[in-house]
């Protein structure tokens, strides 16, 4: 983007209470079959309406279409069964019930596309739309098949380039991938996982961005995060050979964590989406709270690769406090705009 320190949101935004449960994360949907497909659509007008009106730079669905930011994409692949479930641990962290990969995985059509061309037709704003990574996804299933977490990961990678090339020919400036698991499984990371995702931005010309945080505010990440320490130096084990990758942009949590910021010399020359707005809590950051972080990170971050992001999704967040936030953010990054320009 030519603007300087465009901004932008993580992920999801709270679903309207006629779509799902409010402050509820990964709710089922209240509305069935052409109803539903209105709902979503609707909710996709009020979410970007809400970024716009809050000066966001960078648009998007704010999850609006998806249920879950993985499992929904996983719906809709062949050789995954939804009925026979198994009890796994999610990133050894919590116990979940999800579904078993049976057999080949593979992509019999478009998933989101459709409604990415949807969300193009509503405003002339740059778009961003998030994918869950290979990893991630690898994680978040029972595989009775491959037997191999780095074979599936290939597997997805490929279906997860042909959804990608489809988003950006419907529009779509920034493809996200969704990689948590990156802060988890260091030597998979680095040994296959980075690899994946260059496999998944193959042959794509529009923007690609990671991101990888600490988690949604929900108790079991809260919780994990307490078990980290005074300092959280997961970014360090991943950031030397993301540096190197072919990935446009890295997307990471800064505001309110505990990660050294001088760790961002090491992705030195990426643009980097980094989280000023804290997710984790009902409390409005003030625009100067937004300005002081972007200060600080901007002695390891150049200016002009500089994107203010909040560290993760805000679907479980009220609106009120959602909107409130994205206020914050817009207005924090125009007080560290303006001093840059005058500086200029």
């Amino acid at each position: 983007m030519s603007k300087l320190l465009p901004t932008s949101t993580a992920g999801s935004l709270p679903k309207p209470s006629w779509l799902a449960e409010p402050e509820k994360l990964w709710s089922p949907w209240k509305l069935q079959g052409n109803e539903l497909i209105d709902g979503k659509q609707d909710a996709l007008r009020v979410s970007l309406q809400s970024q716009e009106l809050a000066g966001v730079d960078i648009v998007s669905d704010g999850e609006q279409t998806r249920q879950h930011f993985v499992t929904t994409f996983i719906e809709h692949l062949s050789g995954v069964d939804f009925e026979n479930r198994k009890t796994v641990k999610i990133r050894d962290r919590y116990d979940a019930s999800v579904p078993t990969v049976v057999g080949p995985v593979s992509r019999q059509k478009p998933v989101f596309v459709e409604d990415a061309k949807f969300l193009r037709s509503q405003t002339k704003q740059p778009i961003k739309w998030a994918l869950p990574g290979p990893m991630t996804m690898i994680d978040t299933l029972y595989d009775d098949h491959y037997k191999s977490r780095e074979k599936l990961a290939w597997e997805f990678a490929k279906i997860l380039n042909q959804e990608a090339k489809e988003l950006e020919a419907a529009g779509v400036d920034i493809i996200q991938f969704d990689e948590p698991a990156f802060n988890v499984f260091f030597d998979e990371v680095n040994d296959w996982g980075i690899a994946c995702l260059e496999r998944a931005i193959e042959g794509l010309k529009c923007e690609t961005a990671v991101h990888i945080c600490y988690g949604y505010g929900i108790k079991a990440n809260t919780d994990w995060k307490k078990t980290l320490g005074s300092e959280w130096r997961q970014y360090e084990e991943v950031f030397p050979k993301l540096q190197k990758s072919k990935i446009d942009i890295i997307s990471l949590e800064c505001h309110n964590s505990h990660v050294p910021v001088e760790l961002l010399e090491l992705i030195r020359g990426k643009k980097v989406m980094v989280g000023a707005i804290d997710v984790a809590t009902d409390e409005i950051e003030t625009p100067e709270e937004v300005a002081e972080t972007l200060r600080t990170v901007l002695k390891y971050v150049d200016a002009d690769k500089l994107y203010p992001c909040t560290n993760c999704g805000m679907a479980p967040l009220s609106r009120n406090v959602a909107n409130a936030k994205l206020d914050a953010l817009s207005a924090g990054a125009a007080i560290v705009r303006k001093e840059l320009e005058a500086g200029a």
